[in-house]
């Protein structure tokens, strides 16, 4: 027994060691990349959490409960506006963001379960259908309640949002804190991080608890899990609710880091690239949704220096950097899907469902080999 005690001991030790380097590296994260990318890339990386944010919601709809979502970005433009409303001078409100904030998360978990409630008996394509219209009719109502009376301020957006801030200390400013001076870029990174986190808390346990692995049987079979005595109606509607208020969360971060929001931010585009980073990164896994979504934020960005790649390597520009960037990231995605059919971190679920045997004999046209 003492040497099971002293191998335990020594594992918690090892795992604990593993926890705080990898802490440390988050907390220094965004001065390395300012050092040695600029402070752009701190940016990007700030954008980055925020779809983290945002797939981790959209993965509890799509990875978890197996309903296909394709108006998301709803929520987020739900959570964006509210933040907008009621902390800038377009109503002349400029409440807390700790007021702000929860508003507007419960208010697009609000819209989440109006949306799931007329689409309870839709399913597959249907399903996609209904909730791409509700995200488009979303998007023009934002874009036209500025007449009769303006509440969105149209197509010309909200500006002079106001940035998070605890007694005066705004997430915006620069300030210097036991002789590091942190800027507004690098603030905003702690404190999209912190939300994050607790995003990723909140899905972990999601994940492991009887909801979770309820959900997991609505998507695998609905007519199984009803059978069984599972309330598919009731976890459902939870589904849609727990992954809107993670869009609203999200959109209120967005706004304060923005400090100006249009409806051009939140068109479809925006729900199939959060889809894309679910899919990319592997459907129901979280480690795989969060690389899913920093891959796809960070990417398509580093694919905008192919010009001076093309420069360096043939002396000129031969096809224009943005064209060439969509297509390059264009033929990345097909090919992970052809190759990497689960995503790239898959669970040991889709592993399974989705393993070499039937990929390989899929691509043959054969029939697949018998376990």
């Amino acid at each position: 027994m003492g040497k099971f005690e002293i191998l335990n001991g020594k594992s918690a030790k090892s795992h604990w060691l593993v926890f705080g380097l990898f802490a440390i590296g988050l907390a220094l994260l965004p001065f390395l990349i300012d050092a040695s990318l600029g402070r752009s890339w701190v940016r990007l990386l700030d954008l980055a959490l925020l779809y983290v944010v945002l797939a981790l919601g959209l993965n509890i709809v799509v990875g978890y409960a197996g309903l296909l979502d394709l108006g998301y970005v709803a929520f987020y433009a739900l959570g964006a506006y509210v933040y907008a409303w009621l902390a800038s001078p377009h109503f002349g409100l400029h409440l807390p963001f700790w007021m702000v904030l929860p508003l507007g998360a419960m208010l697009a978990g609000l819209f989440g379960i109006l949306l799931g409630a007329p689409t309870l008996r839709l399913r597959g394509d249907y399903l996609a259908i209904v909730t791409l219209g509700f995200g488009e009719i979303i998007r023009i109502f934002m874009n036209n309640l500025n007449a009769p009376v303006n509440i969105t301020n149209g197509p010309q957006g909200i500006n002079l949002i106001d940035p998070i801030s605890v007694g005066g200390f705004s997430l915006s400013q620069a300030h210097t804190v036991f002789g590091i001076t942190f800027t507004g870029v690098h603030l905003t990174y702690y404190a999209f991080l912190a939300a994050t986190l607790a995003v990723i808390f909140v899905s972990m346990r999601l994940e492991n608890s009887r909801i979770g692995r309820a959900w997991v049987a609505i998507r695998e079979d609905e007519i199984a899990a009803a059978a069984t005595g599972i309330n598919t109606r009731n976890l459902k509607l939870l589904a849609f609710a727990m992954g809107a208020t993670f869009g609203g969360l999200a959109g209120g971060l967005f706004a304060s880091f923005q400090g100006f929001i249009s409806p051009e931010s939140f068109n479809l585009m925006e729900s199939i690239m959060i889809l894309c980073m679910i899919v990319l990164g592997g459907m129901g896994n979280i480690a795989g949704v969060i690389f899913g979504a920093v891959i796809l934020t960070l990417l398509p960005e580093a694919l905008r220096y192919t010009g001076d790649w093309q420069r360096a390597i043939l002396g000129e520009v031969v096809i224009e950097p943005a064209d060439l960037r969509m297509l390059l990231f264009g033929i990345a995605l097909v090919a992970v899907m052809l190759y990497r059919p689960a995503g790239l971190l898959p669970s040991s679920r889709r592993r399974r469902e989705l393993g070499e045997p039937k990929l390989k004999a899929a691509l043959a046209d054969e029939p697949t080999p018998a376990p």
